[in-house]
């Protein structure tokens, strides 16, 4: 599922009817591939503990819903039992939160306008009723970027050289002596004669070469250093532990512990708005119980840690 902004006939309108409108930084292969993959990535911060009417393709759409919206309205359903369902949300109540949920679907055959808090809960992942598609559309744009820099880069070190013939003899020459260096041999030796054209003696090579050296250029080893940096800054945002690559064989206790808990940050407020508003709905329908938990939890790690050095434990 492509994910499509608000007002996006507007924002294409505009961008549409720019010129020149050059760099294509959303409408691209490698952005859709990158927006899937940070999607995966952050589905993965958070387990949930779902009803069993939930398990599978359904857990598969919970999950695409609650990242993508932000929240979902969880209601009885005469033909589908407990259920969930994308909603538009409207109505404002002393708290300028919303009052009620309207659900649209091609299997109902009108919309349902549902009362919060009587005849639906919602859940919701974040405080402010969004999802983190923000997130991911935001590093995606930027990962999509550095990839195609990446593929050009990898390219234009393939042609450290142009090369010029004035004539299909010398090109022909020139040709044989590239194969030869791609053959790997450690010299090429040609007849002097091809030095000198027989019409006017001028010179039958020309060469553009690049101002700068190799290593003075934006190097496909920095760029893919970058792409990884790039990794490790979404997973910190969304909360996958990661250590920079710069200083992994350095990094003292206390920086470690700090990193550890910028990147917990987001997911921990994810997992308590989680878990708030399960508990409304659990008092709303007792029959349903849903809890999350942070995959990577610093603090169990650590608990785990302790009871492997306790010098009493049995083993």
């Amino acid at each position: 599922m492509r994910y499509m902004p608000l007002n996006y006939d507007k924002l294409n309108a505009i961008e549409g009817t720019y010129f020149p409108s050059m760099v294509k930084s959303y409408n691209n292969k490698t952005f859709a591939f990158w927006e899937r993959s940070f999607f995966q990535r952050a589905a993965s911060v958070i387990m949930a503990d779902l009803p069993e009417e939930w398990i599978g393709d359904v857990r598969d759409f919970f999950f695409y819903v609650l990242f993508r919206f932000g929240y979902m309205p969880v209601f009885n359903q005469a033909e589908y039992g407990y259920t969930f369902q994308p909603a538009t949300l409207k109505g404002y109540d002393w708290y300028y939160q919303p009052t009620d949920a309207i659900v649209t679907n091609p299997a109902l055959k009108e919309s349902l306008e549902l009362k919060i808090g009587t005849d639906c809960e919602l859940l919701k992942l974040t405080p402010d009723y969004m999802g983190i598609w923000d997130i991911i559309t935001y590093y995606a744009e930027k990962a999509s970027t550095l990839d195609n820099a990446i593929n050009m880069s990898l390219i234009n070190n393939k042609f450290p050289f142009i090369l010029g013939a004035r004539n299909k003899v010398a090109g022909q020459a020139l040709k044989k002596m590239l194969d030869k260096v791609n053959r790997g041999e450690p010299a090429i030796i040609y007849d002097m004669k091809l030095l000198n054209d027989q019409t006017d003696k001028v010179e039958p090579f020309m060469a553009w070469e690049r101002k700068h050296s190799a290593k003075e250029d934006y190097l496909t080893t920095e760029q893919l250093a970058d792409m990884q940096t790039l990794l490790n800054a979404f997973d910190a945002e969304v909360g996958i532990p990661t250590i920079p690559y710069q200083k992994k064989e350095r990094m003292v206790a206390s920086e470690a512990e700090s990193r550890q808990i910028d990147s917990q940050s987001r997911a921990t407020i994810w997992v308590d708005c989680l878990n708030s508003s399960a508990e409304k709905i659990k008092r709303l329908y007792p029959d349903i119980t849903l809890s999350f938990e942070l995959r990577y939890d610093p603090e169990k790690e650590d608990a785990d840690v302790s009871s492997n050095d306790d010098p009493d434990r049995v083993i």
